[in-house]
């Protein structure tokens, strides 16, 4: 394929849509400029407004490259662009004012953006005046009333620092005289607002993009020439106040549309007295000609001269109140449908406090209002995260429910968060953050509460919401435990079929955590492997994704398990006590569950060799029963009590605690012990596991004997924390016990190891990335709504069609013959009869 080709075949087709009303030599020279662009793939559509006369034919005849579309009626600029939307046939839709000219690299360079930053929705040009000297647009700005703006506009660029207009950076909205999005998100978001007529369409549509996840990005390459407000000089006055009333009527409209409940019903009640207070400051109006405590005189009828510029402010909020009904439509899809809360915006408006207006009247309004309001206060609403874990709350947690404690947590310090669980254990020791019990019925309203929703297990098939009318929330699914892994070991003891059965079940709720997640939490770079591929093999990672972050590490962050940043203090009696050990005895401790997943039966063999040269050691198990009473006992355990039995070390050398620990007393038994322990099978569960009891073993400082082929025991063996042992090996296992029991030198230098490793492990560090993506969230790329490709493969041609099945003819007549070939034909058939009977 020649060089040319592949460019056109990844170069997106680009429609400008130009709109004209009584304005065609403009429309005209700014169509010729178009046609004279250098880029392979450009449609150019022009939309007549119902100008009067012959404005479309001449249009028509001048450009004959641009396509006219006629209105049977002004429908304003967003209409007008609308309808040339409609008919365009790119996926990147370009819009240009019919006063503006392009620079010659105005379409690739924001092509470009589009097509190797997927999260950018909208592509905002750097416009300047039509001699390239004074800034039209760089930088985009929105009041906390509504009103955007332009930032630095007609500045000579000259004194402008190159920060300003020379770098690239995600903004609140484009302007409508020179900016691109993509087809297919704008056809989502319902186009402009045609309600706008004109002014603020293009912030509105801008605002309501980064509402739904997507990012606008000025572009400073992307270089278009425009003469500010020549379209409207041409069919309006400055002083007739109808450009001031669109400008005030649509900024209420816009902020009413798109602020949250809560910063609405500061903002609005401030908003609607400060239009009213502009429109007086802007009229001049005397406020005291009507307030009887200014004097009583004779009583005045007559008629009060109001300019149009104040007029026009009042009519402004009439119109508002007259269009509140469908504006409520509107809000109620916008405000369903937004993932970003007002504080996320807050950045790209860039001052929100700017009066905007220097009348002196106006200006006293507004800080009174303002401060009244509490405006500055209403913008910082914290994020609200709803983590939902299916493990037990209570004073007794397994591994599942420390965790999720721990995330709600450190994300407390930041945001709003509530810890739900839908165990019907939930008895939780006091916490800085709301905790409480659910039941699948009402999991709906925590869910509709949330900015982000954190799951884990089993939770998305119980939240169903999640994939139906919630489908748009950002989740963030933490698949820390690979439970079909577990499963397989777990379920040995399970029928064959009820096995298999399980399996598909489990996998098919990890599949649906997969697919549809937008960030995902593992416990190791070697479970980050698994989940990349498990998402690969989804489909997950798709080129938008890849192009997006092509270290897919936006989308799956590696997050151990944690431990406290406080060390381990004393608080109340531990094993030795509790179990009548002495306190010169040497205590191995098992500190966690007995799964099937472990081998606890090598580690009991391995103490009755130990036992024999060395009477004080001793096992501690430290707890049988699992606090979720969802978990019943595994067979494991009952094998490993029997072992012990059999061996004559129950009571003597091993001991097991029937009940879990407490989480918060769980340091009692830990300061209790001279050494952890944990030991596995070889096999796949073994290989991705992340054993969190080793976390423990850390932060007391207890050497660390494990078996070989996890993730930790490769820690273990790098940073010299203790003995790795292989698998089932009950002679190496017990002189690795012996080791960190009774070499007292290479004990201490284990601990003396263990304090810096500890750090990397404690829960405020291993939870940044969660932190960071919480901090600014966004759908994963794949999951933004309205996206689509750019470039797609273009329909074959005749000649191509043909061409197409003679190869595949040959192909046919080669693997297999004729009667390859005729069941080959025979498949089409059937494949194109049952297409025109679903069309029928």
């Amino acid at each position: 394929m020649a060089q040319g080709d592949t460019a056109r075949n990844t170069t997106p087709l680009v429609s400008v849509v130009v709109v004209n009303y009584r304005g065609a030599e403009d429309t005209i020279a700014c169509l010729r400029a178009l046609t004279e662009l250098d880029h392979p793939r450009l449609e150019i559509v022009c939309v007549d407004n119902a100008s009067p006369g012959d404005d479309a034919d001449r249009i028509r005849a001048a450009v004959p490259a641009a396509w006219v579309v006629p209105s049977d009626r002004n429908l304003g600029f967003a209409g007008g662009c609308n309808l040339g939307a409609r008919h365009a046939n790119g996926t990147v839709l370009a819009f240009l004012n019919n006063d503006a000219r392009p620079h010659p690299r105005w379409i690739d360079a924001a092509v470009e953006v589009l097509r190797e930053e997927p999260t950018v929705g909208a592509v905002a040009s750097k416009v300047l005046d039509l001699d390239g000297e004074r800034a039209d647009f760089v930088d985009g700005g929105l009041t906390w009333f509504g009103m955007g703006y332009k930032r630095h506009a007609d500045t000579p660029i000259a004194d402008l620092p190159e920060a300003e207009h020379d770098v690239a950076k995600d903004v609140l909205f484009a302007t409508g005289s020179a900016m691109f999005v993509r087809a297919s998100v704008f056809a989502e978001l319902g186009g402009f607002d045609e309600d706008f007529f004109m002014f603020y369409e293009d912030v509105d549509l801008g605002w309501r993009l980064n509402l739904r996840g997507w990012r606008v990005r000025y572009v400073p390459g992307s270089i278009a020439y425009h003469r500010h407000h020549g379209t409207m000089s041409a069919v309006d006055s400055p002083d007739s106040g109808r450009e001031t009333f669109l400008l005030e009527r649509n900024a209420l409209c816009a902020l009413y549309k798109n602020l949250s409940d809560e910063t609405l019903a500061s903002v609005l009640p401030a908003a609607l007295a400060l239009t009213v207070r502009r429109a007086t400051a802007r009229g001049e109006l005397d406020p005291t000609q009507l307030d009887l405590a200014s004097g009583v005189g004779p009583p005045e009828v007559s008629p009060v001269p109001v300019s149009r510029g104040a007029l026009a402010g009042v009519l402004a909020v009439d119109a508002f109140v007259d269009r509140l009904p469908s504006l409520r439509r509107a809000r109620a899809e916008e405000q369903a449908r937004r993932v970003r809360t007002d504080a996320d915006l807050l950045p790209l408006l860039r001052k929100a406090l700017e009066p905007a207006y220097p009348l002196p009247r106006y200006l006293a309004a507004h800080d009174i209002l303002t401060e009244v309001f509490g405006i500055e206060r209403t913008f910082g609403r914290r994020r609200t995260i709803c983590v939902i874990t299916g493990d037990a709350l209570t004073s007794r947690m397994a591994g599942p429910a420390i965790r999720a404690w721990n995330i709600a947590s450190v994300l407390a310090g930041e945001h709003d968060v509530r810890l739900v669980s839908v165990n019907p254990v939930v008895d939780p020791p006091p916490a800085p953050f709301t905790v409480t019990g659910s039941t699948r019925r009402d999991l709906v309203e925590h869910v509709a509460w949330a900015d982000i929703v954190i799951l884990q297990g089993h939770v998305l098939e119980l939240a169903p919401s999640l994939k139906r009318e919630y489908a748009h929330k950002i989740v963030v699914c933490d698949v820390y435990d690979p439970m079909h892994l577990e499963l397989l070991e777990q379920g040995k003891d399970t029928p064959d079929d009820r096995r298999e059965a399980d399996l598909a079940g489990v996998t098919r709720v990890l599949d649906a955590q997969l697919e549809r997640g937008d960030f995902f939490l593992c416990a190791s770079e070697r479970q980050r492997h698994l989940w990349l591929g498990h998402l690969t093999a989804l489909g997950r990672l798709s080129p938008r994704l890849y192009d997006a972050d092509p270290t897919t590490r936006s989308l799956l962050a590696v997050v151990p398990f944690g431990l406290s940043p406080e060390p381990p203090r004393r608080t109340g009696p531990g094993l030795r006590s509790t179990l009548g050990l002495a306190a010169d005895d040497r205590v191995v401790l098992w500190a966690g569950g007995v799964y099937n997943w472990f081998d606890p039966l090598t580690l009991v063999r391995a103490l009755g060799i130990l036992s024999e040269d060395r009477p004080d050691a001793r096992l501690v198990f430290l707890g049988m029963k699992h606090p979720n009473p969802e978990v019943g006992e595994m067979d494991i355990a009952a094998r490993t009590r029997r072992l012990a039995e059999d061996l004559g070390l129950t009571g003597k050398h091993v001991f097991f605690n029937e009940q879990w620990v407490p989480y918060d007393e769980r340091q009692n038994w830990l300061l209790d012990a001279d050494c952890g322990v944990t030991t596995h099978h070889e096999h796949v569960e073994t290989m991705f596991a992340f054993r969190t009891r080793v976390l423990d073993y850390l932060w007391a400082g207890l050497p660390i004997v494990t078996t070989d082929g996890d993730a930790f025991a490769d820690l273990v063996r790098e940073e010299r924390l203790g003995v790795v042992v292989p698998a089932e090996d009950p002679r190496a296992l017990a002189d690795a016990l012996d080791r960190c029991l009774y070499d007292t030198e290479f004990a201490q230098a284990c601990r003396d190891r263990m304090a810096a490793v500890a750090e990397q492990f404690t829960w405020p560090n291993v939870l940044r990335p969660l932190v960071e993506f919480c901090r600014d969230p966004r759908p994963a790329a794949d999951r933004l709504p309205g996206a689509d490709h750019l470039a797609p493969a273009p329909p074959l041609g005749k000649v191509e069609l043909v061409r197409r099945d003679l190869e595949l003819v040959r192909s046919y007549l080669t693997e297999g013959g004729p009667s390859e070939l005729a069941r080959r034909v025979a498949g089409r058939v059937r494949k194109v009869a049952r297409q025109g009977l679903r069309r029928g």
